[in-house]
């Protein structure tokens, strides 16, 4: 048997947290197994379905790296099949037309719910034989649930029994023809020859009346995995109050990918004590049986840590990359910029994200450094200007301007005034940047380039001489 799983959203908005990882597990599992993993657009509802919504599911999975075998599918596209089943259901006996307008339905159940009986249809057109209305009377579709008990064997979950009595007489086909979410979902894990059907647990109570339409229309039942839910910090279930909930959101914060799909893998799912994982080492571990019962905390902190760890351990042509969009969003063009790859080694250990480290790189790309006034006024002293004077010259001098020769140039000074490296490393420091905190000064310097690097000390040095004369 060839393993085949399928992720299905509703285009009703964007691809969402706990949609990203019910999809991530279902991939993983196609993954591991050498199977199949299929991607199919449940947009039957007209009103809420949009193509931004399609394209942002779309997008979001491309930007995880969840590329789907076959689809995406849409069931819009599906109309005539899923009446075509509809039909053949009505056929074998198995459903019946129900006559019954919305304006009735809805007073039995107003009557019902007073009497203190459930709000089920009651099936009373199961045996009707007459057409109300003449024969044009529209109508629609219903499954007859037989007696006795449902089983759900889920993987997760465990065993769970329904009895077949609270469950009405579901409408597969509505009288304007229009299928049901139930009836499109088994028709089309039907005819795509799923086999395990990995989703939230919210859907539990759609799979007792799957598993009976399955049964109906002579189809093997799929295996079941029904994923807890993800909750945020005060274990209410994750929404916008909890912070971004899409995943589209994250790439605009500056996150790697890769940190979300190893960040989400880990919620509710584990491999030991480790943390940790590589797409092939999650493709490599990854199984149903280690899914745990209870809902994961979303935990913005732990997912920050290792984006951290990611762009530590990233490939800085890679970052440097990823990093232009950042840039250009703050005023910064870098296309002709030889130094961004050299910049981005001197930021990585410290960017938390991509967003930090650009607006981290902007000292990088002015014109002149903003002196902030209290460092300014601490190491931009008229003191310092012959020790940069010398620098100076140190630097002009070198041949290759690389880490190697800045250090040179620093130990030369410092060892003829015999001086340690913060008398001279935090003034450099304020005039390169305009402020006491930066990555360490000879990658910074050689990052920064030459022409710049000298300019800037230059720029510090005029500062320190008006300081004198002022």
């Amino acid at each position: 048997m060839t393993v085949r799983t399928r992720f299905a959203p509703s285009p009703t908005g964007y691809l969402h947290i706990g949609g990203a990882r019910t999809a991530l597990f279902s991939w993983l599992y196609a993954r591991r197994f050498n199977g199949k993993f299929i991607l199919r657009i449940e947009d039957t509802d007209a009103l809420r379905s949009t193509k931004d919504s399609i394209q942002a599911i779309l997008d979001g999975m491309n930007w995880l790296g969840l590329v789907w075998d076959e689809g995406p599918f849409y069931q819009s596209e599906m109309f005539g099949t899923y009446r075509k089943f509809a039909d053949e259901l009505l056929e074998k006996g198995v459903c019946y037309r129900c006559y019954c307008t919305p304006e009735e339905l809805e007073q039995r159940r107003e009557a019902a719910l007073k009497e203190g009986r459930p709000p089920k249809y009651d099936g009373r057109c199961a045996n009707r034989a007459d057409r109300p209305d003449g024969s044009d009377a529209p109508f629609a579709v219903r499954f007859k649930v037989p007696p006795g008990t449902t089983v759900v064997h889920d993987v997760i979950k465990g065993h769970i029994s329904f009895d077949n009595s609270s469950i009405e007489d579901l409408v597969i086909l509505r009288s304007d023809r229009t299928p049901t979410y139930n009836f499109c979902v088994v028709v089309d894990d039907a005819i795509m020859n799923i086999t395990h059907v990995i989703r939230g647990d919210d859907h539990i109570n759609n799979t007792p009346k799957q598993i009976l339409l399955y049964k109906a229309l002579g189809r093997d039942v799929p295996v079941f995995a029904h994923l807890p839910m993800i909750l945020g910090a005060d274990k209410t279930r994750l929404s916008k109050r909890h912070g971004a909930t899409s995943v589209m959101a994250y790439k605009e914060m500056g996150y790697l990918p890769h940190a979300l799909v190893n960040y989400l893998a880990r919620l509710g799912w584990s491999s030991g004590d480790e943390e940790i994982f590589s797409i092939d080492e999650l493709v490599e571990k990854f199984s149903l049986e280690q899914v745990g019962k209870s809902a994961g905390v979303f935990n913005p902190e732990k997912l920050l840590w290792l984006n951290h760890h990611y762009i530590k351990a990233s490939d800085p042509a890679m970052l440097a990359f990823e990093l232009i969009p950042f840039l250009d969003a703050l005023g910064i063009s870098v296309k002709h910029d030889d130094r961004l790859v050299r910049i981005v080694k001197t930021l990585m250990e410290r960017s938390k994200t991509l967003k930090e480290m650009a607006e981290s790189s902007l000292f990088y790309f002015k014109e002149k450094a903003a002196y902030d006034e209290k460092a300014a006024g601490k190491f931009l002293t008229s003191d310092n200007a012959g020790i940069f004077n010398e620098l100076i010259g140190r630097l002009e001098g070198l041949s290759g301007f690389d880490e190697k020769g800045v250090e040179s140039a620093f130990n030369e000074i410092l060892e003829s005034r015999g001086i340690k490296l913060g008398k001279l490393a935090q003034p450099v420091r304020v005039a390169l940047t305009g402020g006491t905190v930066s990555p360490g000064i000879y990658e910074m310097i050689n990052a920064m380039g030459r022409e710049m690097t000298l300019s800037r000390l230059k720029h510090a040095v005029e500062f320190m001489q008006g300081a004198r004369t002022a």
